[in-house]
């Protein structure tokens, strides 16, 4: 999945880029509040880590005007500050969970995994469709109860599709949320991963819906 990190401090963004990317997320960095302002505003992204102390643009101003425009990205917002005020302001002004500095990383995922959840609709970290399971804090795929061993991608495209079960996903969607910027892959390469997930986890699990993408048949699918 796609995530976006907002954040200035250019060590702390380096091991959020390390440790989310570790634990299957695509991850884009960001400096300042504009950029991050304007990436947030235009781009689709599971989630967003935001630092309130940004340069140019602070994080709560950027907050305040991504609600105001509608977006419903969910929020993790960062900050060295610890006044219980500013963490009340963060959740007032749309945020979806608050961690200060410093935090420590296993913390950090375990919150990101249940905004994003919880933007989903779903409560538990393990999600079960028929006879294949994913938990997401193991980042384990199972069939009947028996770990599948499914590449670093395939383990993207099946826990996407998964979490997003009901919803039909699009080429394009996928291709942004399992893909990194620099990785290089042919236009067929989405399609091709399907199938090595299907034959993995059983053919029945996703379904192509010619022409719009793909879908995990769920509730209202």
């Amino acid at each position: 999945m796609r995530v976006l990190v907002a954040e200035d401090d250019r060590r702390i963004a380096a091991d959020l880029a390390r440790g989310l990317g570790a634990a299957g997320y695509v991850v884009e960095c960001v400096a300042d509040g504009e950029d991050a302002w304007f990436r947030g505003d235009t781009e689709d992204y599971a989630a967003i880590v935001l630092d309130l102390g940004l340069p140019r643009m602070d994080g709560l101003t950027i907050l305040k005007r991504w609600r105001e425009g509608g977006r419903r990205t969910p929020v993790l917002i960062l900050t060295a500050r610890g006044s219980w005020a500013e963490r009340v302001d963060g959740i007032d002004a749309g945020a979806d969970d608050y961690l200060p500095k410093p935090f420590q990383m296993e913390e950090l995922l375990a919150r990101l995994r249940s905004i994003v959840r919880r933007s989903a609709g779903h409560a538990s970290s393990v999600i079960s469709v028929g006879d294949v399971s994913l938990d997401e804090r193991q980042m384990q795929v199972s069939v009947r109860g028996v770990p599948a061993a499914l590449s670093p991608l395939e383990y993207r495209l099946a826990s996407y599709l998964i979490l997003h079960r009901g919803r039909v996903v699009s080429q394009f969607e996928l291709s942004e949320n399992i893909y990194g910027q620099d990785d290089a892959h042919d236009s067929n390469a989405i399609e091709v991963l399907v199938g090595r997930v299907r034959k993995k986890l059983g053919a029945e699990l996703i379904e192509t819906r010619r022409g719009f993408g793909y879908i995990v048949p769920g509730d209202g699918a």
